[in-house]
């Protein structure tokens, strides 16, 4: 169970959340407080038409990932982040299915059959699909409370026109307890409206338009508070989660470890790693990167990700040698995994390869 530790300010009195302007870094101003940063991200949903599951039939959460394969291969598949199963559409053939749509996520149609998968087996198919068409709604503002503003920030509020009040592209950077940057939210924030804040009469509550922005799902929640806290100082604190929360953990695991400067260790270093907990691939990654750079470490989040590490400034040098515990566990339910496009291959296999080719001697125990 993930402890909840969530302050609203770092140890040194800074702001948790930094608005910076993405062009020229500068800062439009600090505040302790983001209301709107935790909320349910909107989600596309999808009728597939003529349904068929594989094997019994797919209800409530099917995966923090789903791969839509069109059955003639002539398109790439399409991501379903977080998919749900909503049950079949009362008098049709009809599964409704929602979730998260990826960058290249889903098309609004597809009058062919497509076969469904979570990455480690096939949920079913469909003769074509259909996007429902969403409701009108706005979204929720992003509301920073007791913000204490730049000097061009004021500025903007002071010329109060429409184009000025348009800060077109930032960051809102988030810090630990510690004041170190934990990871950061891309925004097109235009500025809604103002107000003296509540905290103190120079802060303002600055609310910015929602759109545009990706809030932090409520699965997710408290993973991020428990970084916010701080990174682990134990490894597999994640080891209890379910695959989705291993997800949004190694997330964070990446975003902080590609920003830290790692200082690697010599050549013929001995690592080990704890294999009892790799029953997913997050939790590969996982506990990978806490074998090479102890608690919340990184190494590698994907295939492509982990031969990057192996060149160095990861915290390895080659040659070295990786102690591989329990490597059956990961084994039985790595071994038989699908690619997007629904191919096979063996995870654990691959892995070692790519392991091998960079310099790294693993024995398996």
């Amino acid at each position: 169970m993930i402890p909840t530790v969530h302050k609203d300010r770092d140890h040194r009195g800074q702001g948790r959340y930094t608005l910076t302007d993405t062009g020229d870094g500068q800062v439009w101003g600090t505040c302790a407080e983001a209301e709107g940063l935790f909320r349910e991200p909107w989600r596309g949903t999808y009728e597939l038409f003529g349904w068929v599951p594989d094997g019994a039939e797919v209800r409530g959460w099917v995966g923090s990932r789903v791969w839509l394969v069109p059955e003639d291969r002539t398109l790439d598949a399409w991501l379903l982040e977080d998919a749900e199963s909503l049950g079949p559409y009362p008098g049709t053939d009809a599964l409704v299915i929602n979730g998260l749509d990826d960058y290249e996520g889903p098309p609004a149609g597809h009058r062919a059959p497509v076969r469904l998968h979570n990455g480690y087996q096939w949920l079913g198919s469909c003769r074509e699909l259909s996007r429902v068409l969403p409701p009108d709604h706005a979204a929720p503002p992003l509301i920073l409370r007791g913000l204490a503003p730049g000097d061009r920030l004021r500025r903007a509020l002071a010329t109060g026109t429409r184009r000025a009040l348009d800060l077109e592209e930032a960051r809102l950077e988030i810090r630990d307890d510690r004041g170190e940057l934990l990871t950061d939210r891309l925004l097109r924030p235009k500025v809604r409206t103002w107000r003296p804040s509540s905290h103190r009469t120079d802060l303002l509550d600055l609310e910015l338009d929602g759109e545009h922005f990706e809030p932090v799902p409520g699965y997710a929640r408290p993973i991020w508070e428990r970084w916010l806290a701080g990174p682990p100082d134990a490894p597999g604190v994640w080891a209890s989660l379910e695959t989705r929360q291993r997800g949004a953990w190694l997330d964070l695991v990446r975003e902080r470890g590609c920003r830290l400067e790692h200082h690697d260790l010599a050549a013929g270093h001995v690592y080990e790693l704890d294999g009892r907990h790799i029953t997913d691939i997050p939790g590969l990654y996982l506990a990978l990167g806490e074998a090479v750079n102890g608690p919340g470490g990184y190494f590698g989040g994907c295939l492509d990700a982990l031969v990057d590490c192996l060149r160095g400034n990861f915290g390895y040098t080659a040659p070295a040698t990786l102690l591989w515990r329990d490597a059956a566990i990961a084994a039985g339910y790595l071994s038989r995994v699908l690619a997007p496009n629904g191919e096979s291959y063996d995870l654990v296999a691959t892995v070692l390869e790519v392991l091998t080719e960079g310099g790294m001697r693993v024995t398996l125990m």
